[in-house]
Protein backbone atom coordinates (compact mmCIF):
# COMPACT_ATOMS: atom_id res chain seq x y z
CA UNK A 1 0.00 0.00 0.00
CA UNK A 2 1.44 3.60 -1.00
CA UNK A 3 -0.15 6.67 -0.07
CA UNK A 4 -0.12 9.48 -2.66
CA UNK A 5 -0.77 13.03 -2.70
CA UNK A 6 -2.07 14.37 -5.58
CA UNK A 7 -2.49 17.98 -7.42
CA UNK A 8 -5.63 18.18 -8.97
CA UNK A 9 -6.86 20.96 -10.81
CA UNK A 10 -10.44 21.51 -12.34
CA UNK A 11 -13.27 23.41 -13.92
CA UNK A 12 -16.39 22.84 -11.44
CA UNK A 13 -18.94 24.27 -14.15
CA UNK A 14 -21.31 21.27 -14.40
CA UNK A 15 -20.15 19.75 -11.15
CA UNK A 16 -21.86 19.02 -7.87
CA UNK A 17 -18.87 19.73 -6.31
CA UNK A 18 -15.94 17.97 -4.76
CA UNK A 19 -17.77 15.17 -2.89
CA UNK A 20 -19.08 12.26 -3.98
CA UNK A 21 -23.03 12.31 -4.42
CA UNK A 22 -26.32 9.66 -5.22
CA UNK A 23 -27.62 11.67 -8.08
CA UNK A 24 -24.91 14.04 -9.38
CA UNK A 25 -21.43 13.74 -11.01
CA UNK A 26 -18.65 15.17 -8.43
CA UNK A 27 -14.88 15.68 -8.84
CA UNK A 28 -14.34 13.02 -6.40
CA UNK A 29 -16.26 10.15 -8.38
CA UNK A 30 -14.63 11.51 -11.40
CA UNK A 31 -11.29 10.81 -9.61
CA UNK A 32 -11.79 7.36 -8.01
CA UNK A 33 -13.84 5.76 -11.29
CA UNK A 34 -10.37 6.69 -12.97
CA UNK A 35 -8.45 5.10 -10.15
CA UNK A 36 -10.43 2.02 -10.33
CA UNK A 37 -10.03 1.68 -14.33
CA UNK A 38 -6.69 1.59 -14.03
CA UNK A 39 -6.00 -0.03 -11.30
CA UNK A 40 -8.94 -2.20 -10.61
CA UNK A 41 -9.27 -1.23 -6.88
CA UNK A 42 -11.71 0.16 -5.17
CA UNK A 43 -10.65 3.59 -3.33
CA UNK A 44 -11.67 6.46 -1.37
CA UNK A 45 -9.35 10.00 -1.80
CA UNK A 46 -9.67 12.65 1.00
CA UNK A 47 -8.92 16.56 -0.58
CA UNK A 48 -8.02 19.35 1.57
CA UNK A 49 -11.09 20.74 1.80
CA UNK A 50 -14.70 20.45 -0.12
CA UNK A 51 -16.08 22.72 -2.69
CA UNK A 52 -18.95 23.49 -3.81
CA UNK A 53 -20.88 22.91 -7.18
CA UNK A 54 -19.44 24.96 -9.48
CA UNK A 55 -16.48 26.15 -7.94
CA UNK A 56 -12.93 25.68 -9.45
CA UNK A 57 -9.92 24.80 -8.55
CA UNK A 58 -6.19 25.64 -9.55
CA UNK A 59 -4.21 23.37 -7.19
CA UNK A 60 -6.44 21.35 -4.99
CA UNK A 61 -4.69 18.57 -2.67
CA UNK A 62 -6.14 15.09 -1.98
CA UNK A 63 -4.23 11.67 -1.02
CA UNK A 64 -5.52 8.15 -1.88
CA UNK A 65 -3.86 4.68 -0.95
CA UNK A 66 -3.26 2.11 -3.40
CA UNK A 67 -1.96 -1.03 -3.80
CA UNK A 68 -0.77 -1.53 -7.46
CA UNK A 69 2.47 -1.34 -7.94
CA UNK A 70 2.75 0.96 -10.53
CA UNK A 71 5.63 3.77 -11.26
CA UNK A 72 4.43 7.39 -9.87
CA UNK A 73 5.04 9.40 -13.49
CA UNK A 74 2.37 6.46 -15.09
CA UNK A 75 -0.42 6.90 -11.60
CA UNK A 76 -0.50 10.15 -12.78
CA UNK A 77 -0.67 9.84 -16.88
CA UNK A 78 -2.86 6.80 -16.46
CA UNK A 79 -5.46 8.43 -13.97
CA UNK A 80 -5.39 11.20 -16.80
CA UNK A 81 -6.17 9.01 -19.41
CA UNK A 82 -9.10 8.09 -17.69
CA UNK A 83 -10.28 11.43 -17.01
CA UNK A 84 -10.31 12.44 -20.53
CA UNK A 85 -13.08 14.82 -21.74
CA UNK A 86 -13.83 15.41 -18.22
CA UNK A 87 -13.25 19.02 -16.69
CA UNK A 88 -10.50 17.77 -13.89
CA UNK A 89 -6.81 16.50 -14.43
CA UNK A 90 -4.19 15.63 -12.32
CA UNK A 91 -1.00 18.09 -12.18
CA UNK A 92 1.22 16.61 -10.40
CA UNK A 93 1.76 13.57 -7.92
CA UNK A 94 4.07 12.00 -5.25
CA UNK A 95 4.93 9.65 -2.78
CA UNK A 96 4.12 11.04 0.84
CA UNK A 97 4.33 8.90 4.51
CA UNK A 98 1.57 7.09 5.20
CA UNK A 99 0.54 9.38 8.13
CA UNK A 100 -0.28 12.25 5.65
CA UNK A 101 -3.54 13.37 5.51
CA UNK A 102 -4.29 16.06 2.90
CA UNK A 103 -7.02 17.35 5.05
CA UNK A 104 -5.99 17.38 9.01
CA UNK A 105 -2.36 17.95 8.12
CA UNK A 106 -3.02 21.41 6.01
CA UNK A 107 -1.54 24.42 7.59
CA UNK A 108 -3.49 27.51 5.29
CA UNK A 109 -6.19 27.44 2.43
CA UNK A 110 -5.90 30.09 -0.08
CA UNK A 111 -9.24 30.99 -2.31
CA UNK A 112 -9.56 33.71 -4.58
CA UNK A 113 -12.65 35.26 -5.95
CA UNK A 114 -12.83 36.73 -9.71
CA UNK A 115 -15.30 39.37 -10.65
CA UNK A 116 -15.63 40.87 -14.02
CA UNK A 117 -16.78 44.38 -13.53
CA UNK A 118 -18.48 45.62 -16.83
CA UNK A 119 -21.83 46.15 -18.32
CA UNK A 120 -21.41 44.08 -21.42
CA UNK A 121 -21.98 40.27 -20.64
CA UNK A 122 -18.82 37.59 -20.30
CA UNK A 123 -18.31 35.38 -23.56
CA UNK A 124 -14.77 33.83 -22.65
CA UNK A 125 -15.04 34.00 -19.07
CA UNK A 126 -18.37 32.73 -18.56
CA UNK A 127 -18.79 30.57 -15.78
CA UNK A 128 -15.23 31.71 -14.45
CA UNK A 129 -16.33 34.97 -12.83
CA UNK A 130 -19.21 36.87 -11.27
CA UNK A 131 -19.98 39.51 -13.58
CA UNK A 132 -21.51 42.99 -12.00
CA UNK A 133 -22.69 45.95 -14.00
CA UNK A 134 -22.44 48.55 -11.49
CA UNK A 135 -19.05 50.51 -11.13
CA UNK A 136 -17.51 48.75 -7.93
CA UNK A 137 -15.30 51.06 -5.39
CA UNK A 138 -12.67 48.70 -4.80
CA UNK A 139 -10.69 51.26 -1.63
CA UNK A 140 -14.37 50.77 -0.13
CA UNK A 141 -14.11 47.25 -0.38
CA UNK A 142 -11.10 47.14 0.98
CA UNK A 143 -11.96 49.43 3.89
CA UNK A 144 -14.82 47.17 4.60
CA UNK A 145 -12.85 43.93 4.62
CA UNK A 146 -10.27 44.60 7.24
CA UNK A 147 -13.13 44.67 9.48
CA UNK A 148 -12.77 41.12 9.10
CA UNK A 149 -9.57 40.35 9.32
CA UNK A 150 -8.10 38.00 12.64
CA UNK A 151 -10.34 35.65 14.93
CA UNK A 152 -13.70 36.26 14.97
CA UNK A 153 -17.42 34.55 15.51
CA UNK A 154 -18.56 34.01 11.56
CA UNK A 155 -21.76 33.36 12.17
CA UNK A 156 -23.23 35.22 9.83
CA UNK A 157 -20.70 34.65 6.75
CA UNK A 158 -21.53 30.90 7.35
CA UNK A 159 -24.20 29.05 5.64
CA UNK A 160 -27.24 27.51 6.73
CA UNK A 161 -26.25 23.61 6.40
CA UNK A 162 -22.55 24.31 7.28
CA UNK A 163 -21.34 20.94 9.49
CA UNK A 164 -18.74 22.97 11.33
CA UNK A 165 -18.93 22.72 15.06
CA UNK A 166 -18.48 26.39 15.79
CA UNK A 167 -18.04 29.25 13.43
CA UNK A 168 -15.16 30.61 15.20
CA UNK A 169 -11.97 31.08 12.26
CA UNK A 170 -9.16 33.37 11.54
CA UNK A 171 -8.64 35.09 7.93
CA UNK A 172 -5.23 36.34 7.94
CA UNK A 173 -5.36 38.08 4.90
CA UNK A 174 -7.97 39.50 2.34
CA UNK A 175 -6.34 41.10 -0.51
CA UNK A 176 -8.49 42.80 -3.44
CA UNK A 177 -6.70 44.17 -6.59
CA UNK A 178 -8.22 45.72 -9.57
CA UNK A 179 -6.68 44.97 -13.02
CA UNK A 180 -8.78 46.61 -15.73
CA UNK A 181 -12.30 45.46 -15.37
CA UNK A 182 -10.85 42.13 -13.38
CA UNK A 183 -11.37 42.34 -9.45
CA UNK A 184 -9.45 39.79 -7.73
CA UNK A 185 -10.28 38.95 -3.85
CA UNK A 186 -7.93 36.63 -2.12
CA UNK A 187 -8.57 35.08 0.99
CA UNK A 188 -6.26 32.90 3.55
CA UNK A 189 -7.24 31.35 6.21
CA UNK A 190 -6.13 27.80 8.25
CA UNK A 191 -9.80 27.12 7.25
CA UNK A 192 -12.78 27.87 6.23
CA UNK A 193 -16.98 27.50 7.02
CA UNK A 194 -19.21 26.68 4.55
CA UNK A 195 -19.43 29.71 1.72
CA UNK A 196 -17.78 31.79 4.05
CA UNK A 197 -15.70 33.47 1.09
CA UNK A 198 -18.95 33.42 -0.88
CA UNK A 199 -20.62 35.01 1.79
CA UNK A 200 -17.73 37.84 2.23
CA UNK A 201 -17.44 38.35 -0.99
CA UNK A 202 -21.08 38.81 -1.33
CA UNK A 203 -21.13 41.52 1.18
CA UNK A 204 -18.06 43.42 0.46
CA UNK A 205 -19.96 43.74 -3.11
CA UNK A 206 -22.73 45.84 -1.15
CA UNK A 207 -19.98 47.87 0.36
CA UNK A 208 -18.55 48.58 -3.18
CA UNK A 209 -21.74 49.78 -5.00
CA UNK A 210 -21.77 51.87 -1.83
CA UNK A 211 -24.94 50.53 -0.60
CA UNK A 212 -23.49 49.75 2.13
CA UNK A 213 -21.22 51.75 4.45
CA UNK A 214 -17.69 49.90 4.98
CA UNK A 215 -18.63 49.96 9.04
CA UNK A 216 -21.80 48.00 8.63
CA UNK A 217 -19.44 45.22 7.92
CA UNK A 218 -18.19 44.90 11.21
CA UNK A 219 -22.19 45.25 12.54
CA UNK A 220 -22.92 42.25 10.67
CA UNK A 221 -19.56 40.00 11.96
CA UNK A 222 -21.36 41.18 15.43
CA UNK A 223 -24.55 39.99 14.81
CA UNK A 224 -24.10 36.49 14.24
CA UNK A 225 -26.77 36.14 12.46
CA UNK A 226 -26.80 34.90 8.48
CA UNK A 227 -29.63 37.30 7.64
CA UNK A 228 -27.21 40.68 9.01
CA UNK A 229 -24.77 39.81 6.32
CA UNK A 230 -24.91 40.46 2.25
CA UNK A 231 -26.02 37.70 -0.09
CA UNK A 232 -23.65 34.55 -1.44
CA UNK A 233 -21.92 35.26 -4.54
CA UNK A 234 -22.08 32.60 -7.26
CA UNK A 235 -19.75 29.84 -7.13
CA UNK A 236 -18.47 30.74 -10.81
CA UNK A 237 -16.43 33.40 -9.24
CA UNK A 238 -14.85 31.03 -7.00
CA UNK A 239 -11.12 29.86 -7.21
CA UNK A 240 -9.63 26.96 -4.64
CA UNK A 241 -6.21 28.46 -4.90
CA UNK A 242 -3.59 26.24 -3.16
CA UNK A 243 -2.95 24.85 0.30
CA UNK A 244 -0.05 25.10 2.65
CA UNK A 245 1.17 21.92 4.41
Amino acid sequence: MTRYKLTIEYDGTGLAGWQRQKDAMTVQELLEDAIFNLTQEKTEIFASGRTDAGVHALAQIAHVDINKDIKTYSIMQGINFYLQGKSVVITNIEVVDDEFHARFDAKKRYYQYKIINRRSPLALRKNRAWNIHPELNIELMKEGAKYLIGEHDFTSFRAAACQAKHAMRSIDKIEINRHDDLILIDVEAISFLHHMVRNIVGTLKMVATEEWNPKKVQEALEAKDRKAAGPTAPACGLYFVKVDY
